[in-house]
């Protein structure tokens, strides 16, 4: 059950919204609170005196048990009893459907993310964009949107002419294919710091080929193409990401000239210099630049025809962008010139941005070479995720499997505790910690209520009219505010509120755990604590699995 919704209804006040009834900051208030201070101007009356009506006002029912008034705040407590009962049963009828629901039925949310650069490795400046994008995508489909995973291909710029000129002219057929993408991406690196004027001219030329459909050229191109998507896909498996399409910047080509054609139609470009631009400036920006004084297209061109594609093809609900946040700008100005072709539909669009993720030696940069990548990071972290199973456990079985989700589920969760906006300096001692906020802390609390549970030999029932203690209590309304949890998060687009979360409900389960017998107690409190143990259990699944992060079954 929504408890906000359900208050918000029965207030029936106006003005007063599910969204604004919040969790108060001391439980010792309440479950839910709704501040009045909103309510002044419309009421003409303090926060207190019109908190104190509504309290007086309120009747409570099996659902709240007590209301209050204190300082301009509406306090509601649930009547725990009732309240344990029903969620702790939802949770095991519903099973790993809890918390899900069908809000986004016949809603289709596309997503922009991880949009990988042909010929080039991942480094962990992708894993933002990457597990950000991919925990956006489990979310909608687990409250019921059709959703779309766009991974738009930078295959498209004169990097490419410059990838084939260093071949010709360093490369080795045999090499490449060994080496993949490394290799190519050395000979990337090696132009960069090589390469004289005339090579220079010899990749001008040889991108121009490739636009003009050469056969030899593009034969390249694709070569290096499928052997990016080869070695990104093993990155992507291990991380639980999947994409719907692979349409890139390339696709775009024949689908820019209709957006031009209206943009001149409108009257909205202007030559600036020999450019064609829009003009943003009566908006606070920049001009947007959309053809070169040479004819050439920009980011913001193929971006336009691609948000138009998207909207014609899938009709979205929403369309998100996850990109760093070193693009605002940009998805500022397509947005607004979206808005001034006179979509409506751009409103819709959505740049979620995020901060940088670096190690602690700084940033990268692949021009240089200077790069720390990705599937090294990973291939870290599960290596030191077994010898700190091997230290703990040594005589734990299959700890290589384990160690896999460990250590994976701490790359994914570091770049995901935190709001997405946030830079993140990744530490690996940090993020495979056994304490703090961490998945590997989440992890072994499931692993410890999944041993309690297989020593326990019971069939899980509820029992009716069982009034929870303190501790108990505490977790049954952390469980109880998952379905809530979720929701926000799709609203803003914060997959921290479930890492977050995940994290509350493993420390309140633990203290339950180590305060209260289970096994050893007797009639319905042994009953209703092995529910408990189940339902949090089952709940930290769904969370972690939202996230792209597994759950073993021992640790």
């Amino acid at each position: 059950m929504d408890y906000r919704q359900y208050i918000a209804k029965k207030l029936n006040v106006e003005g007063v919204a599910a969204e604004d009834i919040v969790l108060p900051p001391n439980s010792d208030m309440g479950d839910y609170a709704l501040p009045c201070f909103k309510l002044a101007k419309i009421f003409k009356k303090s926060p207190a005196i019109i908190a104190e009506e509504l309290k007086n006002s309120f009747k409570t029912d099996n659902i709240i048990s007590k209301v209050s008034a204190v300082n301009g705040y509406l306090n509601f407590s649930l009547n725990k009893t009732n309240l344990s009962y029903g969620v702790l049963n939802e949770i095991l009828n519903l099973g790993k459907n809890y918390g899900s629901s069908d809000e986004g039925k016949g809603k289709t949310v596309c997503i922009d993310y991880s949009s990988v650069n042909i010929a080039k490795p991942f480094h962990i400046g992708h894993l933002s964009t990457t597990v950000l994008g991919g925990a956006l995508y489990k979310l909608y489909k687990f409250l019921g949107y059709n959703v779309v995973g766009i991974n738009h291909l930078g295959d498209y710029g004169t990097q490419f002419g410059k990838l084939i000129c260093a071949y010709k002219h360093w490369g080795n057929k045999e090499e490449i294919e060994k080496g993949g993408i490394h290799a190519i991406n050395e000979l990337y690196v090696r132009f960069n710091t090589q390469a004289d004027e005339e090579m220079e001219r010899e990749a001008r030329e040889y991108f121009r080929l490739i636009e003009n459909g050469d056969k030899e050229a593009n034969e390249t191109f694709e070569w290096f193409k499928s052997l990016t998507l080869k070695y990104v896909q093993g990155i992507y498996e291990k991380l639980g990401i999947k994409f719907d399409s692979y349409a890139g910047e390339r696709f775009y080509t024949d689908k820019m000239q209709p957006v031009i054609d209206e943009l001149k139609e409108k009257h909205l470009l202007k030559e600036s210099e020999g450019a064609q631009v829009v003009d943003l400036e009566p908006y606070g920006m920049p001009p947007c630049l959309i053809l070169r004084s040479d004819g050439a297209s920009l980011y913001a061109t193929r971006d336009l025809a691609a948000a138009t594609y998207r909207k014609n093809h899938y009709n979205f609900y929403k369309n998100l962008y996850v990109v760093a946040y070193q693009q605002n700008l940009h998805f500022k100005q397509v947005f607004k010139v979206l808005e001034l072709m006179g979509k409506e539909w751009a409103k819709d669009c959505v740049h979620v941005a995020f901060g940088m993720v670096s190690l602690e030696d700084g940033a990268m940069s692949t021009r240089k070479g200077k790069v720390v990548w990705l599937e090294d990071v990973i291939n870290k972290c599960v290596e030191k995720a077994y010898e700190v199973i091997c230290d703990k456990n040594p005589d734990l079985d299959n700890k290589g499997s384990i160690a896999e989700k460990v250590g994976i589920g701490a790359v994914i969760f570091g770049a995901l505790y935190n709001n997405k906006i946030k830079d993140i300096v990744f530490s690996y001692d940090k993020v495979l910690s056994f304490e703090g906020e961490t998945s590997v802390y989440v992890q072994y609390t499931a692993a410890r209520a999944n041993s309690v549970l297989s020593k326990s030999g019971l069939n899980i029932t509820v029992p009716q009219n069982y009034e929870p203690n303190e501790q108990e209590a505490e977790v049954i309304k952390e469980l109880a505010v998952f379905p809530e949890v979720l929701k926000e998060a799709a609203d803003k687009y914060e997959p921290c509120y479930v890492s977050r979360f995940a994290v509350s409900l493993a420390q309140k389960f633990n203290k339950f755990y180590i305060e209260c017998k289970i096994l050893t107690a007797e009639g319905a409190a042994k009953d209703f604590r092995l529910a408990l143990t189940y339902a949090t259990l089952q709940t930290i699944k769904n969370a972690l699995a939202i996230l792209g992060i597994e759950v073993p079954e021992k640790m």
